[in-house]
């Protein structure tokens, strides 16, 4: 199954995200398919996102894990 989920990147205690469609059974940090947006906790006006690309996904049967979902909620309620 593909997922749309959240790579960690950054330092310790300082982690910074990418959101990516990767294989469900590949690790959290492993070998991604597509890379759909940047997310930032430490600054969340950082936060982007290819909404058409998520789109195309979500349509083509990827799932988004319960916290990239309620980023991507909080991203369109913020660009409405």
């Amino acid at each position: 199954m593909v997922k749309i989920r959240l790579k960690r990147f950054g330092a310790k205690k300082k982690p910074v995200y990418r959101v990516v469609v990767i294989d469900s059974r590949n690790r959290r940090d492993g070998r991604s398919i597509e890379e759909l947006g940047f997310y930032n906790p430490r600054n969340p006006s950082e936060n982007k996102f290819n909404h058409e690309a998520v789109q195309k996904w979500i349509s083509n049967g990827a799932q988004p894990t319960e916290v990239v979902a309620k980023l991507l909620r909080n991203a369109n309620a913020a660009n409405a």
